[in-house]
């Protein structure tokens, strides 16, 4: 076992270590200057096609229902745990690089629901689409679209699914007397009720739940960010002088190194908004809108809320209560934040978001998975993976070494990253085309 875990940070150290961290902030600042900062020009424009209703309910579902299912598999252990893991070992300049990566992602994320959408497939009633789509139909590659889809149902449906019941058991554990199998089998028993449900329910699960738990967990957070508003601004000048020095006086945790500070900035980003990882078009797919670059406008607002506004306020929790020095790292180090504000109720606190986090994050990463599962063997196989998905969510809750299944999550995340970017970076025509014929539509 030692072996083998030795061998995944190794990988890591090689995946992580500049080359996809390179790849995918080149992609972001190629698409943001190629599009003009459309993540910027047009938010205005982005939020109105969000909440405008479906003209034909009888296909696809609504352009906000698709956000809701993109954010389910975005917002989860990444905005709670990763960001404490990315403070941890890379130190408060990590925040820094993060946001970095989170606004080129938004570009990206652009490019990846245009292309989506443009190659999306319709079987037996249901919008199929995704990175496996586009590759095989705008590339022909259906050698490349099926490394694709092999990697995101082992990376999400599977290995990631363990990282979300594996921090919502951790998170339960100091909380409740209930054993970690057990309340991996009831998550189980729940995801299984919904998942089998097929994505209208899915989507009308995403779009009631994603909202209000957001809402619960950022008021939370300011009223702890209100505690400690002396300390907001000197954090700001700590993130920003953190992430430029190459290395940090004091050891310890501020002795990260800026090469550190990059590589988890960037890596914890992602995996908190997915951003390049070929893993949201999946929900963008099956929007109906007028036009592909409708929805990739929509698919930029799930990047903000998810980054820029969740993750952020869990730094600047973590940051302002000082818990960043006090050696723990993951969901603990989150919980020990909310306890310096709330006392023993931040631990409850943050049990509660983490559960709806994780879970929400379980059901769309699961139905992701199922539609490369449905592109291998044409729609054969469904049931059987979302059983074995169940089975990964249980095995997940009663792993105790958390650090090697983060370990396992970047290296899987890395690899499906790999098949995607090529894409994009061969599409980047058809997206740009999408862009303009939309632009000039809406101008007549």
């Amino acid at each position: 076992m030692q072996l083998f875990s030795n061998t995944v940070s190794a990988a890591n150290e090689l995946l992580w270590g500049w080359f996809l961290i390179f790849a995918l902030l080149g992609i972001g600042v190629f698409y943001t200057f190629y599009l003009r900062f459309v993540q910027i020009r047009d938010i205005p424009k982005a939020f109105r096609i969000m909440f405008r209703k479906k003209e034909n309910s009888q296909e696809g579902i609504s352009s906000f229902q698709a956000l809701a299912t993109s954010i389910a598999g975005q917002v989860g252990t990444g905005n709670l745990a990763g960001v404490a893991t990315a403070i941890a070992a890379g130190g408060p300049g990590a925040i820094f690089w993060m946001w970095v990566s989170s606004f080129l992602g938004m570009a990206t994320i652009f490019a990846e629901a245009v292309l989506a959408q443009t190659y999306r497939v319709k079987k037996n009633g249901e919008y199929l689409g995704g990175p496996a789509y586009y590759i095989d139909r705008g590339l022909g590659n259906k050698k490349l679209a099926a490394l694709f889809a092999i990697f995101i149902i082992i990376a999400l449906g599977l290995v990631g699914n363990m990282v979300q019941s594996n921090s919502i058991a951790a998170a339960f554990k100091s909380v409740t007397p209930i054993p970690s199998v057990v309340i991996g089998i009831v998550i189980a028993v729940l995801a299984g009720l919904v998942l089998f449900g097929g994505i209208n329910r899915i989507a009308s699960f995403a779009e009631k739940t994603v909202p209000l738990m957001a809402l619960f967990y950022i008021i939370g957070s300011c009223l702890l960010l209100f505690q400690f508003r002396a300390e907001i601004i000197p954090v700001l000048q700590l993130i920003f002088a953190s992430a430029f020095k190459l290395e940090a006086a004091g050891g310890g945790v501020l002795g990260a190194t800026i090469k550190e500070a990059i590589r988890y900035g960037v890596a914890r980003g992602l995996f908190s908004n997915e951003a390049g990882m070929g893993s949201t078009p999946h929900a963008h797919a099956t929007a109906q809108v007028r036009h592909p670059a409708e929805q990739g406008l929509v698919a930029v607002i799930g990047v903000l809320i998810d980054t820029i506004i969740i993750c952020t306020v869990t730094a600047l929790v973590i940051l302002v209560t000082g818990s960043y020095t006090s050696g723990e790292t993951g969901i603990e180090l989150t919980q020990q934040s909310f306890i310096s504000g709330f006392g023993t109720y931040g631990q409850v606190f943050i049990a509660v978001c983490l559960l709806f986090f994780a879970f929400t994050t379980i059901i769309g990463w699961a139905y992701f998975g199922e539609l490369n599962v449905k592109y291998l063997w044409n729609g054969k196989g469904v049931q059987f993976y979302r059983l074995v998905v169940l089975g990964f969510i249980i095995m997940g809750s009663a792993v105790h070494q958390v650090a090697f299944v983060w370990e396992l999550a970047d290296f899987f995340n890395g690899l499906m990253i790999i098949p995607n970017l090529i894409a994009l970076w061969l599409l980047k025509n058809i997206v740009g085309a999408s862009l303009r014929d939309y632009k000039m539509k809406m101008d007549k």
